[in-house]
């Protein structure tokens, strides 16, 4: 499954980084769907419901443009169909953030859009898995290879280019089903998609048990996208686990969805030991320990403290102690008897 992702990029940066060859062998720069990049918020901690980007065929905005040109557009993160009823897409009963690929034709919830071909790229730099050990959760993030770790292959054109290529991260390009929904009230319409998951693979099963169905490669890109021309079964072909991912335990940080700081992607050493979690009042009581106030240091002076195992403690009311105490009183001087009142 895919329950957060992360995506930092600038809109112009996204776009820089999905640069693609179209079917004349000219590399090209998707544009930005109208004003759609205005809807995105880069973060480090993206879930559900959030406005994500996401690569879809020019055509599903201009019928006049070929299928397989590329535009970027801001959608939701859980798909709301176009049947839905209600006026407020919050009131949707169902979480359609992912959606399996063993049984995406069988629902009619993603089988529609998927055969209207509404088939999308969603884009992230990478997305976190939880594994779950001891009782509790170790989030992982997952991406594809950086660097000198994997060159991503591309065919030679005799064409020149007027769009340099993209020598930043490379972005994770997940398959996914969009629809568009119309709300009653004759607001805008909402865009918005699911991500299809299929069995991990065996570098991150231990993980977890599924993963986001990734594309690797622009070929498997250009079919998923141009419905045009490739049919939903033939586009499902390409969906399915791939092994070319990396992976790093992160902090725990990234846990709670407010979290928006680089240190959700940073990895961490599993093997260092474990601080304690403190809440906000014991980490007070730290900080008046360790403050250097003259009021607090004559407090824990050793002068004032007496260690407690020496302290007597009167003795038990016991029989045994009872018979001692009136021994004790016999071997005493008898004390004067009193008058006798007649």
């Amino acid at each position: 499954m895919c329950g957060r992702t992360a995506c930092t990029l600038a809109p112009d940066d996204i776009s820089k980084a999905c640069t693609y060859r179209d079917v004349h062998g000219r590399r090209r720069r998707p544009e930005w769907r109208d004003d759609n990049a205005n809807k995105y918020t880069p973060s480090y901690n993206k879930a559900p419901q959030s406005n994500n980007p996401v690569l879809v065929s020019g055509r599903h905005f201009d019928k006049d443009v070929d299928s397989s040109e590329r535009v970027i557009a801001a959608m939701r993160w859980g798909l709301i169909p176009s049947w839905f009823r209600e006026s407020d897409p919050s009131k949707m009963q169902y979480s359609t953030s992912n959606c399996r690929s063993d049984t995406i034709m069988e629902k009619t919830l993603y089988k529609a859009p998927l055969t209207k071909g509404n088939r999308c790229v969603v884009l992230a730099e990478g997305f976190y898995e939880w594994q779950r050990q001891s009782g509790e959760k170790q989030p992982y993030y997952i991406y594809f290879p950086q660097g000198n770790e994997e060159k991503v292959k591309e065919e030679k054109f005799d064409v020149e280019d007027d769009v340099a290529e993209w020598k930043g991260w490379r972005l994770l390009t997940i398959a996914g089903v969009f629809d568009c929904w119309e709300p009653p009230n004759g607001e805008e319409p909402l865009y918005s998609y699911s991500i299809i998951t299929v069995e991990a693979s065996k570098g991150v099963n231990f993980i977890h048990h599924r993963m986001p169905a990734i594309l690797d490669g622009d070929e498997a890109i250009q079919k998923w996208l141009d419905f045009g021309q490739v049919p939903a079964q033939e586009a499902l072909k390409y969906i399915h686990p791939i092994e070319n991912v990396s992976c790093h335990p992160v902090s725990k940080t990234v846990n709670n969805a407010r979290n928006n700081t680089p240190e959700c992607t940073v990895p961490v050493d599993l093997k260092c030991k474990k601080e304690p979690v403190l809440s906000a009042s014991s980490k007070k009581m730290l900080s008046w320990l360790k403050s250097t106030s003259p009021k607090k240091e004559v407090l824990c002076s050793p002068i004032s403290i007496k260690p407690l195992c020496k302290q007597e403690t009167p003795p038990k009311k016991t029989s045994a102690g009872l018979m001692h105490k009136w021994l004790k009183k016999e071997d005493e001087e008898p004390s004067p008897k009193r008058p006798k009142m007649n």
